[in-house]
């Protein structure tokens, strides 16, 4: 019988090692497995809760109207996220789609917008007005400022309480996942602190989180801490590997009904919007996606463990507790950075015979290497890497629908990036 290494063209130090390395992290994915049943219970009492039948799986065309799939969906989130209510729809192009939803729903001219994790994620900046973009809110007239975080990568408490005291706010930013950062997630802990903080100088500001990578990585949800509002992609984690589109904000009621007036228009809201036969997918991708999510936690904790052992620098690192499924590698050198993540394209499942190179991707300072062999474009719940080329040339990597391909597949990119197989 043949080895694994010798049918996938792994090195066999690399697989010998790799066995080892995982046998030291037993312990830590035991918690990894704890919180995926604490949230797989948590879905399940949803989909009770809300008596999900083989009649929500039904097609709507055209307007949409009384689609009782969407609206099933829907309450499931909010009973999912602890809110009042949810817009979950096939409508949203991706978790940036959302997230600019939100900021153009509750942010008028004159009122101001504050990030207090520091510049959002580059494909907000020409939402924002960052980069100039004749749409852009500050075009319309919003103001913005933004808070650092603190060297170690945790919030600016002090700061953000003094600019408050000094500045009416009506919006604030909390990004959840590092976007491409080196610094550690936002656990609901450090969420959670910033919340309390900011309700005691101000309790009416509207606080949202872009919960984009993080679900079901915690057994709480940023709703779930006192945040008003929060948002993501359907082919991230909540769509557990099924969903072929979508996005989801879940929030008070109020702002819900705003947001759904943006994405359709004033007096339609969440009225319309057909769900073209995707009803299924997205109630069976989000059942499964605690599975799926704990798939890509230990996958990428079995990557970091790894790659550290290997001598790199990775953030975070194997026993850091988790608040989102993204794993960073830094490389400090072009050359590997872009053979790994042109191994993690050759172990894809999908045009894993197409080499990846670096290109001027839209929305980006930079060109960007990507490699998403995935069965749903762009869906990084699906393992994927990619990174923008400018030292110290790091790869952002996540995702796994199964964490035994996620092993053989990073197993295969170290090999190549190290020896060239």
């Amino acid at each position: 019988m043949e080895n694994i290494y010798n049918i996938l063209n792994i090195n066999k130090d690399i697989f010998e090692k790799s066995k080892i390395i995982e046998e030291q992290l037993d312990n830590i994915y035991k918690k990894i497995e704890d919180i995926s049943m604490f949230n797989q219970a948590k879905v399940m009492k949803a989909f009770k809760e809300c008596k999900v039948s083989t009649t929500h799986f039904g097609k709507t065309t055209g307007y949409g109207y009384d689609d009782i799939g969407r609206e099933v969906i829907e309450s499931i989130y909010a009973k999912v996220f602890k809110t009042e209510d949810s817009l979950v729809r096939i409508q949203f192009v991706n978790g940036t789609h959302t997230i600019s939803t939100v900021l153009q729903a509750l942010l008028n001219s004159g009122e101001k917008l504050l990030a207090v994790t520091g510049r959002p994620y580059d494909t907000l900046c020409e939402v924002i007005g960052i980069t100039e973009n004749p749409l852009s809110l500050i075009n319309k007239g919003v103001k913005y400022d933004e808070i650092d975080l603190k060297e170690d990568g945790k919030p600016d408490i002090k700061s953000i309480c003094s600019y408050l005291e000094n500045n009416k706010v009506k919006l604030i930013h909390i990004q959840r996942s590092r976007g491409y950062s080196l610094r550690n997630a936002l656990t609901i802990s450090d969420i959670e602190n910033i919340v309390k903080n900011i309700r005691l100088i101000n309790k009416d500001v509207v606080i949202m989180v872009d919960n984009c990578y993080g679900e079901f990585t915690e057994k709480l949800e940023p709703t779930e801490v006192g945040v008003d509002i929060v948002c993501g992609s359907l082919i991230k984690n909540p769509g557990g590997g099924l969903c072929e589109i979508g996005g989801y904000i879940a929030g008070r009621h109020d702002l819900i009904d705003l947001c759904a007036q943006t994405l359709t228009c004033p007096g339609i809201g969440k009225e319309c919007g057909a769900t073209l036969g995707q009803n299924r997918n997205i109630l069976q991708g989000l059942f499964i996606a605690p599975a799926i999510v704990k798939n890509a936690l230990k996958s990428a904790i079995f990557s970091s463990a790894l790659l550290e052992d290997l001598g790199f620098e990775v953030y975070p690192k194997k026993d850091d507790i988790r608040s989102d499924i993204v794993q960073v590698i830094k490389f400090n050198d072009k050359s590997k950075l872009i053979k790994f993540i042109q191994g993690i394209q050759e172990a894809s499942p999908v045009d894993s015979h197409v080499v990846p190179y670096p290109w001027n991707m839209p929305g980006y300072d930079s060109q960007v290497i990507m490699a998403a062999g995935t069965f749903i474009d762009g869906a990084s719940i699906e393992l994927s890497a990619d990174s923008p080329i400018k030292e110290p040339y790091v790869a952002y990597m996540q995702g796994a629908l199964t964490y035994e391909s996620a092993k053989i597949a990073i197993c295969i990119a170290i090999s190549k990036m190290m020896y060239g197989e």
